[in-house]
């Protein structure tokens, strides 16, 4: 009798789906859940971009207008999101124009999957048309990088691509695919990476390390909490929160850790830094426990390090081993996710307040107004400041805005002057100091996160380095808000010639172009505002717009960012003036 039972090698056979590397890499991507990535063709990666057409309805493509603007959207909407970004682009120059954006989100902690085509193997150390070892350029910058030379490691390498982005402390990866290698063919099987061997992304917590924490906190007269953008990342604003409204413990963020509890709150006293909040930065040399919390201690927070909290005992609670002892001596090292050694530390602690100590910060805040804050908001000069726009802002957004900043006296009064009611609404370059950053990171910050109003602050210089990714927001309409604090100088650096050259203010003059037309040339409805009689008005107006604005501010053209430490000084040497 016949039968129809074909055999088992058959079915197999039959079952297997051989297609090309460049297909492969498209399927990697749906099946890591990728529906958005940003990136600009090109030779090398041509194959890519041809299945991309292919799988358009399956994964949305967004053509920037340059590849350094693809990696900063991608940063932006990694973000917003809390998902990996992706960053895609050619070889030779389309690579290495991802180079800062990838340098950014490495010192960031900014998960990202980046892709870079390359020339075929056989090519590979010959020098052939637009061939750069982007490997070993961005090994310093990435948290891994490889390159593909054969198309069936496509789908193990690209799974572990993801998990090591995304995992423990993130950060970027690159993976660079020769173009025979996207031509080859494969069988391809897709299985998510659970694990690497060797890489351990998250530090099993110590019970005795939580006790001798606790134990310290529990002691403590004059306690005091610094944290950072590991509270964010590990999504530990709940667990954060509780443990500061257990301990009763005055606390105050970095830069890039702003948001992640609300400005209204009464044990947040601010920032911490170069140009942060007096009290908090006066009294880390006061505290008697400094708690570093998700942070790094990096210099921008520490000032000088012979100087920095030596009155105190530190407690770092940390992800990332690394980043213990590197810099300021600990006394305590809590490694762990922070959601849960925040969590776990909890029961140990006593319900405190400290009415004594908060007087302190309250009494060097009245300074701070009296000296600096109230002169910005509510200056009687004519000029406006770039401070009261923000004010402005506040009023109308009610602390529920995405801001992104881009870098300069602009992201500093940004970071003081801005209300958060909400986390992960504090978007900047922080360690690199990117100055282009803030546009395309509103564009992806706007597609990561598109029932949320984002807000780019932008200076006249910064705008110029990418703006042309006005014509991104062309292409894909996104509604993003743009105000240009425009004081016709590089400001930071013009401040910096005032303060320590001697007003030598030598090449941070700019003259602009006329910013309105060119936004309105990329069909971007746009205004300019000098008076303060407008001001409020016309940040209503694009607000309530539904789509893309642009509005500059004309804002008075030496106006200085205080409090502020000078480099290689103590933090309680920050000056008001």
């Amino acid at each position: 009798m016949e039968t129809t039972t074909k055999p088992k090698e058959v079915i197999e056979k039959k079952e297997k789906l051989t297609i090309s590397g460049a297909e492969a890499v498209v399927r990697c991507l749906i099946e890591e859940g990728v529906d958005l990535i940003y990136g600009y063709p090109g030779g090398a990666i041509m194959p890519v971009y041809d299945e991309f057409y292919k799988f358009k309805d399956e994964l949305h493509h967004v053509l920037t207008r340059h590849e350094q603007g693809a990696v900063h959207a991608a940063q932006g909407y990694a973000r917003t999101s809390g998902r990996v970004g992706v960053a895609i682009a050619t070889s030779g120059p389309g690579a290495t124009n991802l180079i800062t954006g990838i340098a950014d989100a490495q010192i960031d902690s900014t998960p990202l999957v980046c892709i870079t085509g390359q020339v075929a193997s056989h090519l590979l150390g010959s020098d052939a048309f637009q061939e750069t070892d982007i490997i070993s350029l961005s090994t310093p910058v990435t948290k891994w990088n490889y390159q593909i030379t054969k198309a069936y490691e496509i789908p193990e390498v690209l799974a572990k691509a993801f998990y090591i982005a995304k995992s423990g402390r993130p950060g970027p990866v690159l993976i660079d695919i020769t173009k025979d290698a996207q031509f080859g063919e494969l069988d391809f099987e897709y299985k998510p990476c659970k694990r690497v061997r060797s890489y351990n992304p998250v530090p099993e917590i110590d019970e005795s390390q939580l006790v001798e924490a606790a134990k310290i906190i529990n002691a403590a007269k004059k306690p005091f909490v610094v944290w950072g953008q590991g509270i964010v990342l590990g999504n530990a604003e709940k667990e954060f929160q509780d443990f500061i409204e257990k301990s009763g413990i005055p606390c105050a963020s970095t830069l890039l850790g702003l948001s992640a509890m609300s400005t209204e709150h009464p044990l947040n006293k601010g920032m911490v830094g170069m140009h942060g909040n007096y009290a908090p930065n006066v009294l880390t040399n006061e505290c008697d426990v400094l708690l570093g919390i998700g942070m790094r201690f990096d210099d921008r927070v520490t000032g000088s390090l012979n100087t920095y909290a030596k009155q105190a005992k530190v407690i770092h609670f940390e992800i990332d081993p690394a980043e213990v002892d590197k810099n300021v001596k600990t006394d305590v090292a809590v490694l762990g996710d922070v959601k849960e050694t925040l969590a776990a530390i909890l029961s140990k602690i006593e319900k405190k307040t400290y009415p004594e100590w908060e007087k302190r910060f309250e009494e060097l805040y009245a300074i701070e107004y009296k000296e600096v804050i109230d002169d910005q908001l509510n200056p009687k000069t004519e000029g406006l400041t770039m401070a009261e726009v923000i004010k402005y802002l506040n009023a109308e957004t009610k602390g529920e805005a995405v801001v992104v900043s881009d870098v300069g006296q602009h992201q500093m009064i940004a970071s003081r002057y801005s209300s958060f009611k909400r986390s992960n609404s504090k978007i900047t370059s922080g360690g690199l100091g990117t100055m282009g950053f803030a546009l395309p990171a509103a564009i992806g910050a706007k597609m990561g996160a598109p029932n949320r109003e984002v807000v780019a602050i932008i200076g006249d210089g910064c705008f110029q380095m990418t703006i042309q990714e006005l014509g991104t927001i062309l292409q894909t309409d996104v509604a993003v808000k743009i105000i240009i604090l425009n004081n016709e100088f590089l400001g930071m650096v013009r401040q910096w010639q005032e303060l320590f050259f001697d007003r030598r203010y030598a090449y941070t003059t700019m003259v602009n172009p006329n910013f309105i037309k060119i936004a309105e040339g990329y069909g971007i409805q746009a205004k300019q505002v000098s008076k303060r009689a407008d001001l409020q008005d016309a940040i209503k107006e694009m607000i309530s717009s539904d789509k893309s604005y642009v509005l500059e501010v004309r804002v008075v053209q030496e106006g200085n960012v205080f409090p502020m430490i000078p480099t290689g000084a103590s933090v309680s040497e920050i000056r008001l003036k």
